[in-house]
């Protein structure tokens, strides 16, 4: 039996649990109400059922700088009218073998968002709003490169 916490304001805190589902390191991970996820390691230690830790890091980041990027844009009354965000990482060969590098891409499809516009709020994200950023930052190299088709 596994205790879930109920969370009331998630800018203040975040509960997540994580529960083993078989022999090996396959997780059934659940926050609050969402749809569980599956979280295993690679064979042999585990059957590749689910994300790696570091594959959820990635979606994290990636996610945490689209969220905070789209918001500052619709705030500047830029319409959006596609974004994906690409994000790969390479790790370290001695261990732990963490990042030691993050090259992140986003394509922005915006008839009237700038080159500036999306430096402007890629930097707030970065130096103020993206809070996965700050805890990567000083650790792990982020490079981000970006593209904005207007049509």
């Amino acid at each position: 039996m596994h205790k879930h916490f109920i969370m009331t304001d998630k800018s203040k805190e975040l509960n997540a649990s994580i529960t083993l589902i078989n022999e090996k390191l396959h997780f059934k991970a659940t926050v609050g109400e969402n749809e569980p996820i599956s979280i295993d390691y690679t064979p042999p230690l585990g059957d590749n059922l689910g994300y790696t830790s570091l594959e959820l890091l990635l979606l994290s980041l990636s996610s945490c700088i689209g969220s905070s990027v789209l918001t500052f844009l619709r705030k500047m009354r830029k319409t959006i009218k596609g974004c994906d965000v690409y994000v790969k990482g390479i790790r370290r060969e001695e261990h732990p073998t963490c990042f030691k590098t993050i090259f992140l891409t986003i394509n922005l499809k915006s008839p009237d968002t700038t080159e500036d516009d999306l430096k402007k709020v890629l930097k707030l994200s970065e130096e103020t709003y993206c809070p996965v950023w700050a805890l990567l930052k000083g650790n792990v190299e982020i490079e981000v490169k970006y593209s904005i088709v207007s049509s």
